[in-house]
């Protein structure tokens, strides 16, 4: 696995959220499907087919949100949130393969950050980059994982 440390400029982005227990994480395969249908209601969109999920991960519920980069934050659509993602710093690592197996690739990550010093920053988003905007088929995605790290470590 290719784990890096980077900084990530801000990024604007425009979408739809949800808020839930972990026990309801299988409801977020629909926050796709519902972003998919209305995305072409979102203005001033990037040129990239990328779907950034941010999220804030507490310790017994979080909040998900499925959104696509725009250049500005105008005429949000109805329904939906817009707002900046800072500048940060991330340990970033790929995902390629199903679904069921990001679980793995977000441990993995984890273990590796403890390993080098890294300490994740909790109270910022962490970011799911999905290469594709079609996620028909779950058994074969890519996708871009970002952890926020508030240390930097022992230079790897």
């Amino acid at each position: 696995m290719n784990i890096q440390v980077l900084e990530k400029e801000e990024m604007k982005v425009v979408g739809i959220s949800w808020s839930g227990t972990y026990s309801q994480l299988n409801t977020i395969p629909e926050l796709f499907d519902a972003m998919k249908k209305r995305i072409d209601e979102v203005p001033n969109q990037t040129n990239t087919s990328i779907l950034i999920a941010p999220f804030h991960s507490r310790e017994t519920e979080l909040t998900y949100y499925v959104t696509t980069p725009v250049e500005k934050l105008e005429n949000v659509p109805e329904g939906m949130v817009g707002f900046t993602i800072p500048r940060k710093n991330y340990v970033c690592t790929s995902h390629k393969g199903s679904l069921s197996e990001v679980e793995n690739t977000y441990r993995e990550t984890l273990i590796w950050m403890q390993e080098y010093g890294y300490e994740l920053d909790d109270h910022a988003l962490s970011l799911e980059v999905y290469i594709q905007k079609d996620l028909a088929n779950d058994e074969e995605i890519q996708i871009e994982l970002y952890l926020p790290v508030k240390t930097y470590g022992n230079g790897y």
